[in-house]
C-alpha cells in the first residue's frame, strides 16, 4: 500500500473510532430504582445506536461534582427543589434536559399500624437534607403530629416545628440510608421504590401515608451542564427512557408493581 493510501487508512480508521466514542455518554445516577432505571434506558439506547454508560452513586452530592467537573454528561437522582437548593449553595451552571419519574415519598413503621400508636419521644427518621427534611417534616404535619411555621410549607426544616405535642425525637438521616434507619427508629420518611430495591417491596406498599401525585417539582430531572444541554445525545437519551414501553415497564416493576408510589409527569399519569 502506498503511503498515501496507508495514511488516508490511518484517518479515515480514527475519525470513524473517535466518532464511535463521541456516541458515549455517560449519565449519573444515586443507586438502586433511579441507576436500574437508566439501565433499562441504557439497554434501550444502545438498539439505537447510543452507547450509555451508567455510573452509580451512593450518595446525593458526588454526582453534582462529577457533572458539573465534567466527568458526567448527564445525571439522574434529584428532583427541581434539590437541584434549586444545589444552585444556590454550590453556583452550578446546570440546565434540567428533560423530566422523569415522580416517586411518593412516604411515613413507614415496623413498629406501629396507625399514627395514634406512636408513643411519647419517639424516634422519628426524616432526611437531613434541607429539601427532602421539608417534604418530610410537611408530611408528617398532614399526618397530624407536628405543626410548622406558618408559609413554609415542604421548605420547611426541624427549625420550623413550633409544636410537637408528642414531643418526638426527629433524627436526621441522609436520604439513601433511610431504607435502613426504618430498624432503629419508630417511624421514618422513606422513597417505597428503595424498599423496593432493598428486597422489600411489602413494606413500599404498606406506608402509613403517602404524598400525593401532583406536587410534579419532585419529579426526577434529567440535568446537564448549560454549555452541555443542546448536546442531541442527551435529547435523544431523554426521548427513549420517556418513549420505551420497556423503560416504562421496569419503572412499573422496580416501583413493586404498584402504580400509586410513582407517577409519569410527561404523560400526565
Amino acid at each position: 500500500m502506498k503511503p498515501s493510501r496507508l495514511l488516508l487508512s490511518f484517518l479515515a480508521g480514527f475519525f470513524v473510532w473517535g466518532a464511535a466514542q463521541a456516541q458515549t455518554l455517560k449519565v449519573g445516577a444515586s443507586a438502586g430504582v433511579h441507576a436500574d432505571t437508566m439501565e433499562a434506558a441504557a439497554r434501550e439506547a444502545r438498539k439505537q445506536g447510543l452507547d450509555v454508560k451508567v455510573i452509580e452513586f451512593t450518595d446525593w452530592t458526588t454526582p453534582n461534582t462529577a457533572l458539573q467537573a465534567g466527568d458526567l454528561d448527564l445525571n439522574y437522582f434529584q428532583h427541581q427543589a434539590f437541584l434549586d437548593n444545589a444552585v444556590k449553595e454550590r453556583g452550578y451552571k446546570f440546565a434540567v434536559a428533560g423530566i422523569g419519574v415522580l416517586p411518593n415519598i412516604g411515613l413507614f413503621s415496623y413498629r406501629i399500624k396507625k399514627f395514634d400508636e406512636l408513643k411519647d419521644g419517639a424516634k422519628v427518621a426524616v432526611a437531613s437534607d434541607p429539601v427532602n427534611q421539608g417534604r418530610g417534616l410537611s408530611l408528617l404535619e398532614k399526618a397530624g403530629l407536628i405543626k410548622l411555621r406558618d408559609g413554609v410549607g415542604v421548605r420547611g426544616t426541624v427549625n420550623d416545628i413550633v409544636a410537637n405535642p408528642k414531643k418526638l425525637k426527629l433524627v436526621e438521616v441522609e436520604g439513601p440510608q433511610l431504607v435502613r434507619a426504618i430498624d432503629d427508629v419508630d417511624l421514618a420518611q422513606g422513597i417505597p421504590a428503595h424498599f423496593v430495591s432493598a428486597g422489600k417491596p411489602q413494606v413500599a406498599g404498606s406506608g402509613l401515608l403517602y404524598t400525593g401525585v401532583a406536587d410534579q417539582v419532585f419529579a426526577i430531572r434529567f440535568v446537564t451542564r448549560q454549555d452541555n444541554a443542546n448536546d442531541p445525545r442527551i435529547g435523544k437519551f431523554v426521548k427513549i427512557f420517556q418513549e420505551s414501553r420497556a423503560v416504562r415497564n421496569e419503572v412499573h416493576r422496580l416501583f413493586g408493581n404498584d402504580a400509586k408510589l410513582y407517577s409519569l409527569p410527561w404523560l400526565n399519569q
